[in-house]
């Protein structure tokens, strides 16, 4: 079989069943609680899922991916396909017809000149885009007339669906937007905090890092949604508050990502105020080992690929650190039911699932001990090794979580037996997620040695993900500190690989492929995967229509939400 076959009919035709409503904005209020603050509402200039789905009230793609991971038609009436006519037949371009109608928030129409712009925005020259490995391939788009959108890509490419599908991908209004371009797109704040947007509603106050409030947009599609004329989005805290305000005192409707010990989550849903969500899907708890050297001596020039890393650029040093961590345990401890341990950056789907690094699924200190003790690491009389001057000393940050720093903890304990002296700094959640280019504590800008947060990527086709590692995805000066490529990981290797991606059809040698470029990161231990984690999140008994998505916007179908009376 090969994606073109799949192709010819295997993407759904409708979108998500709508729910009856009575009228807009007749159910008043919902209050949504993000304990991770949003700090931008676009998610070009920010890969945070918290910024990202935030946005996605607001904006939105061509098309996106329900629950189960199917595709399903959003600004469009139909996904295009071989079949239909929409994917020509050499696979080099793909045909959008937008729905008639449509309008942006501020009553303008919706054009095929937006749905270009977009991709202009995302490419500009001297900008730092957060989502340029969508557009991979694209050599141009094209509006032959105002409802039509055709993507030309310069190879045959079996899987057209990384441009404006998903909530990463969503299109802007080329009025607003048209004057920040390049360096300009981070200058842009009324834009960033207030996109124009065609989704179910309107900010209308947005404070970075706080609360944005949201109304009804007037001009939604559907005359009958959204049900609540109102939507405020508070953040900050953490995820134990969070989880309190809904399943315990019901002062929010919905909390989002509570992660959270299992037996403290039991503990909440018993007050019988709300319920807990739950799914898997391609959510991976790992550690970022840089490449680079974040000494801040370095000055403008620190955690750039001028200057290597002074000892984890050894892959020695990097295994070792591998082999030390019990994932069983904190998989335990952090997750319970809810966390599956893993050896791979890319768990699900199954086809793409790696098997070939299931070692690492047992802790091994006396192997990383021997491991470092080979390569001339040798301990002091301090119990820190070291070799020809340098010390194995790392900063290990991460967001503020009761979870993550129990992780923290453990894990500074395992590589001290072996060794290694370990720094613990956690930073906000807010900042640390955040997209600001002169912030020194962005996950992004990685002014540390290791990392530790979860990442996924929306639907069930990897290959845009797994272009994440590509050398051109460094965050780095250029690009305004954007990129997905945090470790500052290079091989010309992998990028061959990614381009053979591009343009291969046939399924099983997708899977082959996505499993080699999974396997060339892991065997590198430039990510060391953790936790396979489950999206959990809490919505009360009198919040109707939530239906959990783990391959989009957790929040994608709250349009539909309503009260229950």
């Amino acid at each position: 079989m090969n994606l073109k076959s799949l192709l010819l009919g295997a993407i759904a035709a409708s979108a998500f069943a709508p729910v009856a409503m009575a009228e807009r904005g007749s159910d008043g209020e919902v209050k949504i609680i993000y304990w991770q603050a949003p700090s931008i509402m676009t998610p070009y200039l920010s890969g945070g899922t918290k910024d990202l789905e935030a946005a996605s009230l607001v904006v939105e793609p061509l098309a996106r991916y329900n629950e189960t991971g199917a595709m399903v038609p959003w600004l469009v009436d139909e996904v295009p396909t071989v079949e239909n006519g929409g994917v020509s037949a050499d696979l080099t371009s793909v045909t959008w017809k937008l729905k008639d109608g449509l309008k942006w928030s501020d009553g303008s129409d919706v054009t095929s000149e937006d749905v270009k712009f977009t991709w202009e925005y995302c490419t500009a020259e001297g900008g730092g885009c957060a989502q340029s490995e969508k557009f991979l391939d694209v050599t141009a788009v094209e509006t032959p007339d105002a409802q039509t959108v055709v993507v030309k890509f310069g190879v045959a490419k079996p899987f057209p669906y990384g441009p404006f599908v998903g909530a990463q991908s969503p299109i802007l209004q080329k009025a607003q937007f048209k004057d920040c371009l390049g360096p300009k797109m981070p200058e842009c704040t009324d834009a960033n905090y207030g996109p124009i947007g065609t989704g179910p509603f309107v900010v209308t106050d947005f404070r970075p890092n706080d609360v944005v409030q949201l109304e009804a947009n007037p001009y939604y599609r559907d005359p009958a949604k959204p049900a609540f004329a109102k939507v405020t989005l508070k953040g900050g805290g953490d995820a134990t508050a969070a989880g309190r305000s809904v399943l315990e005192t019901g002062e929010f409707d919905y909390a989002w990502n509570l992660q959270l010990a299992p037996e403290v989550l039991a503990k909440m849903e018993a007050a019988g105020k709300g319920k807990i969500v739950s799914g898997f899907g391609t959510l991976v708890e790992q550690i970022q080992v840089n490449q680079t050297d974040p000494s801040a001596e370095l000055g403008d020039e620190r955690g750039t690929a001028k200057h290597p890393h002074p000892f984890l650029t050894d892959i020695n040093v990097r295994k070792a650190l591998s082999m030390a961590i019990d994932r069983t345990l904190l998989t335990e401890i952090g997750y319970g039911d809810a966390g599956r341990p893993t050896c791979n950056v890319l768990p699900a789907p199954a086809i793409y699932a790696s098997t070939a690094n299931d070692g690492c699924l047992v802790q091994d200190i006396a192997g990383a001990n021997k491991i470092l003790d080979d390569a001339g690491w040798a301990k002091g009389a301090d119990g820190v090794r070291a070799k020809d001057g340098v010390r194995l000393s790392m900063l290990f940050q991460t967001s503020t979580n009761a979870v993550r720093q129990d992780f923290q903890a453990l894990l500074k304990q395992w590589w001290g037996e072996i060794g290694v002296e370990t720094e613990l700094r956690n930073i906000s959640g807010s900042v640390f997620f955040g997209g600001d280019p002169g912030s020194p504590d962005t996950f992004q800008k990685f002014w540390a040695d290791v990392e530790m947060y979860a990442n996924n990527f929306d639907g069930t086709d990897p290959e845009a993900y797994m272009a994440n590692w590509a050398c051109d995805e460094f965050p780095r000066p250029e690009t305004q500190w954007q990129g997905n490529n945090m470790p500052r990981f290079c091989s010309e290797d992998y990028d061959a690989l990614i381009a053979e991606m591009a343009k291969t059809g046939d399924i099983n040698k997708r899977a082959e492929l996505a499993k080699a470029m999974n396997d060339m990161l892991m065997q590198a231990y430039v990510i060391i995967p953790l936790v396979d984690r489950g999206r959990v999140s809490a919505h009360a008994n009198s919040l109707g229509g939530v239906v959990l998505n783990t391959w989009d916007s957790e929040i994608w179908n709250a349009a539909d939400w309503h009260r229950v009376k």
